[in-house]
């Protein structure tokens, strides 16, 4: 129902920051869990933090601290800030919605970052 395209990837230095959007077709407002996953070369994908219909945000161990979520409501469009990037911040970067268990994906959007 909803289709998210993310945007802002690129390539960034170690300590560098970036800005990650994802823009959905419709009304977000009463979707209550959404938020991104990344895909690094070689690795499986893994969860990287959500963000509630409440603003309520949680966060993977590994960005703690880095990465801060956000969304406007107003329009469509839900924001990953990272700071501090390391390389291991490397991957293709996803952003979903999960309503009733029904996940949809953006198309992603790479994240380089050099030493």
């Amino acid at each position: 129902q909803v289709q998210l395209v993310e945007s802002g990837g690129g390539s960034v230095q170690a300590g560098g920051s970036l800005r990650l959007s994802c823009a959905a077709s419709g009304s977000i407002v009463r979707i209550n869990a959404m938020g991104w996953y990344r895909q690094p070369p070689g690795k499986q994908r893994e969860w990287v933090g959500g963000i509630t219909s409440g603003f309520s945000t949680n966060y993977a161990d590994s960005v703690k601290g880095r990465f801060t979520l956000s969304r406007d409501n107003a329009k469509n469009t839900m924001y990953l800030q990272m700071n501090s990037l390391t390389p291991e911040d490397t991957a293709i970067y996803y952003c979903y919605t999960n309503v009733l268990g029904t996940y949809t994906w953006g198309q992603g959007t790479q994240v380089t970052v050099s030493s």
